[in-house]
């Protein structure tokens, strides 16, 4: 196995392209870190720094036998999110929070600048393929889940001293070949 390599530990930033982007689902999955992304895939902007946390669950159910003894577990569940707060207030990021059918972007010309009209309905929101992009260095990794839905949001608060945050909660659902998430890192040496 080797021993400990302090070249080994990566740190989460994200690429300077954007850390999280998002495309309809019938968009080519990314292969590897270094696949190039197709125009399908938007950023959504920039995320806070709490950045991005991937969070695993699982349930299981006991089989005990005749006298108390468990004798084995059962997965009964399985469950993998992505949770980020998204702090540009833009047509993606509300699209996302609000969804997509409920924002309507405008851009009106330079001197006026883009508007936003939000429309806040019950409205189950879209699936999406999502890519999460990580550098550190010429260390690359990327996240892609192929089929992600907003399942949570959190709250929104207008602060005179904070961004605007909206924090978001992407479970992953298996593809075709049950896979919820996958996950490329390269070792740092080339640049893709």
């Amino acid at each position: 196995m080797g021993s400990p390599n302090a070249k080994n530990v990566a740190i989460g930033k994200p690429l300077a392209t954007g850390g999280v982007l998002k495309a309809p689902l019938t968009t080519a999955l990314p292969i590897s870190e270094a696949a190039a992304l197709l125009p399908a895939h938007v950023a959504v902007g920039y995320i806070s720094d709490a950045g991005v946390t991937e969070s695993t669950s699982t349930d299981s159910s006991s089989i005990v036998a005749w006298g108390g003894d468990t004798v084995r577990k059962v997965q009964t569940s399985h469950d993998v999110t992505y949770a980020f707060e998204m702090i540009e207030v833009n047509g993606v990021s509300t699209g996302i929070y609000y969804g997509e059918a409920n924002v309507v972007a405008t851009v009106a010309g330079p001197a006026v600048g883009a508007k936003l009209a939000i429309k806040v309905t019950a409205a189950e929101l879209l699936h999406f393929q999502w890519v999460l992009e990580i550098s550190d260095g010429l260390r690359r990794g990327r996240i892609i889940l192929p089929d992600g839905q907003v399942t949570e949001r959190g709250d929104v608060t207008y602060l005179n001293d904070d961004a605007v945050k909206y924090p978001v909660t992407v479970t992953a659902y298996p593809d075709a070949t049950g896979t919820k998430a996958y996950i490329f890192w390269n070792d740092g040496v080339f640049v893709p």
